[in-house]
Parts: C-alpha cells; sequence; structure tokens
C-alpha cells in the first residue's frame, strides 16, 4: 500500500471554525493513524480577503489542538509560477480557452469535456455520479492572473502527492470538476471522502448564531485542547463500544474512516461542559494553575495573596465542581475580595434563623481561643458543636459555609476554611452576624 498522504487547506480569511477543525482534524487522524504523513498549505489566493492575522490565528488554532503537521505550511500565493505553468499547458492543448471580462482583463477558463461522466467513489457515501451537462466549465486563472480553488488545489494535490482527499460534504459539487482538470492533465486522482457537515442544537447548518464557532474562543471561555479534541473527534465518527472519553493516543488508534457516519453530526453544549469537566478534574493541580492563572489574573485577583502551595491546593479543591477554567474564577472569588454577595435564598435559610445566629457566635468564639487553626483542629471545634447542639454535622457546616463564601456549595468546609485562613474566615462570620 502507497504511503498515505493527507492535506489540510484553510483559506486564511478568517479564524479557523469549529467545521475547519473537525476537518484538520479527521486529516489528523487519519495521517496518524497509517502513520502517514499530514500537510499544511494555506491557500491564500483571494487577495482582497487572506490576511496575515487569519494564517496566524488558523496556525495558532491547530498547535492549541495538538495536530502538528510534517510538511508545510506551503503558501499558494507564493507558487503562482507553477499554476501558470499548467494553464499554459492545458491552454496549449486546447482544453482551456481565455475569456475576457470586461473592465477586469482576461481570465483562463477549462472546459467540460461534453458527454462525459464522473464518478467519486467516496469512502463515506459511497458511488456519485455526475453527468458533465451539469458541471459547467470551470475558470480556473482569475483576471488578476491568481488560480482559483478549484484549479490550484488540483494541481497542488497531485504535485504534493496527496492520496486521500477528506473534506467538508459541501465540497461534493467541486470534486466533478476537480476530477476533470486530474484527467486533463494527466495526473492521478486521489480518494474522496466527504464528511457531512456539523449541525447546531436546533439542527440547523452550524454557524456564528449558534454562539462561539472559532476554535480559540473555546480556548477564552475556559475550555482545555484536550477535550475539543475529543469531542470534535466524536461530531461524525464513533469509535464503537459507546466509547467517548479517550486520550489522543486512544483516538488515533482507532480512527478510521469507515467508522465516519454519512449523517450530519449535532453539536451539543451539554456534552462539551461534561467532557470538559472530566479533564479539569482529572487534570495535575499544578498544570491546571498554570491554564487558570490568565483567567485569575484577568478577573483582578491578586494572586500574590497566597503561596503557590496554596494555590495548588486551591486548584485540587475547586477542580472537582468545574465545567471549565472561568467557573474557577466565579467559585474562588470569595478569597480574593474583602466583600462577597451573599445569595439571598442562602441567607434567609442558614444566616437568618437565630439558631444559626448563635452557632456562629460559638464557631467565632471557638476560633478566637484556640491557637491551631488547621483542619484536625477545625474538624475537632465543628463537630463538638455539633453534637453539643445535637445536630447533623450539615447543621453547622452550612451556615459557615455560606458566611465564608456566599454560597450553599463549596468543597469540604475544613479545608475550605484552612486555606482561607483564620483572619478572612473570622472577617467573614463577623460580617454574616451583621446582617
Amino acid at each position: 500500500m502507497e504511503k498515505v498522504r493527507v492535506r489540510f487547506a484553510p483559506s486564511p480569511t478568517g479564524f479557523l471554525t469549529v467545521g475547519g477543525a473537525r476537518t484538520a482534524l479527521y486529516n489528523y487522524l487519519f495521517a496518524r493513524h497509517h502513520n502517514g504523513i499530514f500537510v499544511l498549505r494555506i491557500e491564500d489566493t483571494d487577495q482582497v480577503r487572506s490576511t496575515a492575522e487569519s494564517t496566524q490565528a488558523i496556525l495558532d488554532s491547530m498547535n492549541w489542538l495538538g495536530m502538528d503537521w510534517d510538511e508545510g505550511p506551503f503558501y499558494q500565493s507564493k507558487r503562482l509560477g507553477i499554476y501558470k505553468e499548467y494553464s499554459d499547458k492545458l491552454l496549449k492543448e486546447g482544453k482551456a480557452f481565455h475569456r475576457e471580462d470586461p473592465g477586469k482583463g482576461t481570465a483562463v477558463v477549462f472546459k467540460i469535456p461534453e458527454g462525459a461522466k464522473f464518478k467519486i467513489d467516496d469512502l463515506i457515501h459511497g458511488p456519485i455520479i455526475f453527468d458533465s451537462a451539469y458541471v459547467g466549465d470551470v475558470v480556473i486563472v482569475k483576471s488578476d492572473g491568481f488560480p482559483t480553488y478549484n484549479f490550484a488545489c488540483v494541481v497542488d494535490d497531485s504535485l504534493m502527492n496527496i492520496t486521500h482527499i477528506i473534506r467538508g460534504d459541501d465540497h461534493v459539487s467541486n470534486t466533478p470538476k476537480q476530477i476533470a482538470l486530474y484527467d486533463a492533465l494527466g495526473m492521478t486522482t486521489p480518494k474522496f471522502a466527504h464528511i457531512p457537515l456539523i449541525l447546531g442544537e436546533d439542527k440547523a447548518k452550524l454557524s456564528k448564531r449558534h454562539g462561539h464557532n472559532s476554535v480559540m474562543e473555546y480556548k477564552k471561555l475556559g475550555y482545555l485542547p484536550e477535550t475539543l479534541f475529543n469531542f470534535l473527534s466524536l461530531l461524525g465518527w464513533s469509535p464503537g463500544e459507546n466509547l467517548e472519553l479517550m486520550p489522543k493516543e486512544e483516538i488515533i488508534k482507532r480512527f478510521t474512516i469507515e467508522r465516519v457516519k454519512h449523517t450530519p453530526a449535532q453539536f451539543n453544549f451539554t456534552k462539551l461542559d461534561w467532557m470538559n469537566s472530566y479533564y479539569i478534574k482529572n487534570l495535575d493541580p499544578k498544570k491546571l494553575l498554570d491554564l487558570a492563572r490568565p483567567f485569575l489574573a484577568e478577573a483582578g485577583y491578586a494572586l500574590n495573596k497566597y503561596s503557590e502551595e496554596q494555590l495548588t491546593t486551591l486548584m485540587k479543591l475547586y477542580r472537582e465542581r468545574a465545567e471549565t477554567l472561568k467557573d474557577m474564577v466565579e467559585a474562588t472569588r470569595f478569597l480574593f475580595y474583602d466583600t462577597i454577595d451573599y445569595q439571598p435564598e442562602a441567607v434567609e435559610k442558614f444566616i437568618k434563623p437565630v439558631q444559626s445566629k448563635e452557632i456562629l457566635q460559638e464557631v467565632l468564639s471557638g476560633i478566637n481561643s484556640n491557637a491551631q487553626f488547621d483542619h484536625p483542629s477545625l474538624e475537632t471545634l465543628l463537630r463538638t458543636i455539633a453534637e453539643k447542639r445535637q445536630l447533623k454535622f450539615q447543621g453547622i457546616a452550612q451556615p459557615i459555609r455560606v458566611a465564608l463564601t456566599g454560597t450553599t456549595v463549596s468543597p469540604g468546609i475544613f479545608e475550605t476554611m484552612e486555606l482561607a485562613g483564620k483572619e478572612l474566615v473570622v472577617k467573614r462570620i463577623q460580617n454574616a452576624l451583621q446582617l
């Protein structure tokens, strides 16, 4: 079997979308599964819309997702001489002709052979047949001298020895034009696999109106690259055995074109959040701190208030409930601000009752009279008060939790109090008593 060579060939006219990233990922997985070559080509022949910023955004997105390429990036704008050589060949052989575009210049048009049928043995959809009568002639060089998409990609895919073209369903209509060009140029036609589109949760074609469609937008929202890699791999492909949470190596090992579905995939934010919470929960606390630090700093948190060890402990405690890195910001806010906002319903239920006031006063008195402020001493103090008052432990813990954090949810109360420190805990209980 010939060595597998695939390519991802984005146009740098904007950011890398989820759909584009999924196409890149399937090419990457196919190459790695077959120990093949993954080529990156930037199709920047649209001189009006292509930008260096978009190119960099595409490269940054691929690097963030962990899709390393073996060759490239190649830039079509630097290969104009090659395209001219092949368009001249078609003109010389009478397979193309010049056409005047009034006020613009001269374009080169490829003549689709009459009475021809073009068959695509699509690796996902099976055989697809096009009649040349419904294809129409193809502009291959624009009046500005730059090649069109259909022509440039045929020349490049052939010269770069691409064996398989894996791309979106929206390119199916381009395929017969490209097969005709391969034939006219005497080039070998690669195998094609057209991936069904991604739909939004409303089952309409995924677009910006469905929310955050840029890969780097997901990074800004606090999703991990491992999550998006895993999530995108399942948007149209199934490994079987009801598997969903898989490391990169396992996905590569199991990926085959045969298991790519021929029906559209549906984007599901609930599943994405669930998957991200899994990866956050299983991330090393030190690495999690490195990833969360920019989010905490952006929120204005004075991180130097706590030691690296304390911040790492903070990540360990709060990673259990976070769905995104941004959740870590909201959940830990009480540690970095002098004053906090209290949930009104939490205050009504756990702070205002007379018994709660008595509990908080007793806890405050116990803390102030005890030289030790650590997990064991705090546990002894709180459990003693609970036993004395014949209360379940939650009856003691919840008033303290609301006083300290403003909410009814936090990690273990002893760990949370120890991390916050004696001064902050005392201050918060005093504030709560004034509510």
